[in-house]
C-alpha cells in the first residue's frame, strides 16, 4: 500500500473509532446548525480534529481542506499536496440514528487526485484507490456496473438543500430518471452514493450543489474502477463546479445526456 495512502487509512479508522463510539448515544450530542438543514456536531469536530492531528504529524507541509476548519497549512503557489477532508459524511443520517455515513479522505498532488479513502465505520466496509493502483473494498478489487441499459439501473442522488436555484433543474432530470430507470435512491451521504458506483451497488449518481470534501475521495474510487466523473454539464472540473455526474462507461453519457437536457428547459 502507498505510504500516503496508508496513513489515510490509519486516520479514517481512528476517526470512525470516534463516530463508533458517540453512535451508541447520540442523545447528550452539542449540535449546531450551520445553515437550513445542515448540521455540525461534536463528533464531526473530535473526529476531524483527529484526523488534522495526524495528517499534520506525518505530513507537516501538506495543506488540508477539512469541512469543519476550512483551509489550513503552508499554502502558496507552490503547494503540491493537499488533503480533503470530510469527518463525518451523512451527519443527518448520523444524529438520527441512521446508520448510513462515513469518513471521507482524499489526496490532491498538483490538483490531480491521487488517494482516496472512505470508511463505514458501522459496516467496516474500506473502500481505497491510489491513482494507476485500482479501487478495492476490504482488500478486493472492485469495478463499476457493466450495466447499459438505462431501464434496468439503479441510480444514487442527493438533494441540493442548500440552494434552492438548483431545484428546478435538479427535478427536471429526478423527473426523466424516474421514468427512465430501475430506481433512484437518496441515502444522504455522498461519499459512500460514489463509493456504492465504485462497487456496482449503484450505476450512476449525480448532484448539484455539491463539495469538495463530500466528492473528492468518491470520484477517485469511481475512476480506478473503470467508470467516469464530471459535472453536472460533463466537464472535467467537479470539484469546482460543485456538482458531480458519475457512472459506468454504458450509464454516464446518458445521465450527461439528460441532465444538458433538462438545463436547456
Amino acid at each position: 500500500m502507498d505510504p500516503m495512502l496508508n496513513t489515510a487509512v490509519e486516520v479514517a479508522r481512528r476517526a470512525g473509532m470516534i463516530i463508533r463510539e458517540a453512535f451508541r448515544d447520540p442523545r447528550g450530542l452539542v449540535v449546531r446548525s450551520k445553515l437550513h438543514n445542515d448540521f455540525v456536531s461534536e463528533v464531526d469536530t473530535s473526529a476531524e480534529a483527529a484526523i488534522l492531528q495526524a495528517l499534520r504529524e506525518a505530513y507537516p507541509d501538506h495543506e488540508v481542506l477539512a469541512e469543519e476548519g476550512g483551509l489550513s497549512g503552508p499554502g502558496g503557489h507552490g503547494r503540491e499536496y493537499q488533503w480533503i477532508v470530510d469527518p463525518l459524511d451523512g451527519t443527518t443520517n448520523f444524529l438520527h440514528g441512521l446508520p448510513q455515513y462515513a469518513v471521507s479522505i482524499a489526496l490532491l498532488h498538483r490538483r490531480v487526485l491521487t488517494q482516496a479513502v472512505v470508511y463505514d465505520p458501522l459496516k467496516e466496509e474500506l473502500f481505497t484507490a491510489t491513482r494507476g493502483g485500482g479501487a478495492w473494498l476490504n482488500g478486493a478489487r472492485i469495478s463499476v456496473s457493466a450495466e447499459r441499459r438505462l431501464d434496468e439501473c439503479v441510480i444514487g442522488t442527493g438533494i441540493p438543500f442548500r440552494n434552492e436555484a438548483s431545484l428546478d433543474r435538479y427535478v427536471a432530470m429526478l423527473r426523466d430518471l424516474s421514468h427512465k430507470t430501475a430506481g433512484i435512491r437518496r441515502f444522504g451521504a455522498a461519499s459512500l452514493d460514489l463509493a456504492y458506483v465504485a462497487c456496482g451497488r449503484f450505476d450512476g449518481f449525480w448532484e448539484l450543489d455539491i463539495r469538495p470534501w463530500d466528492v473528492a475521495a468518491g470520484a477517485l474510487l469511481i475512476t480506478e474502477a473503470g467508470g467516469l466523473v464530471a459535472d453536472i454539464d460533463g466537464r472535467p472540473d467537479y470539484l469546482d463546479r460543485g456538482s458531480i455526474i458519475a457512472g459506468s462507461p454504458g450509464v454516464f453519457s446518458y445521465l450527461v445526456e439528460l441532465s444538458r437536457a433538462s438545463n436547456a428547459r
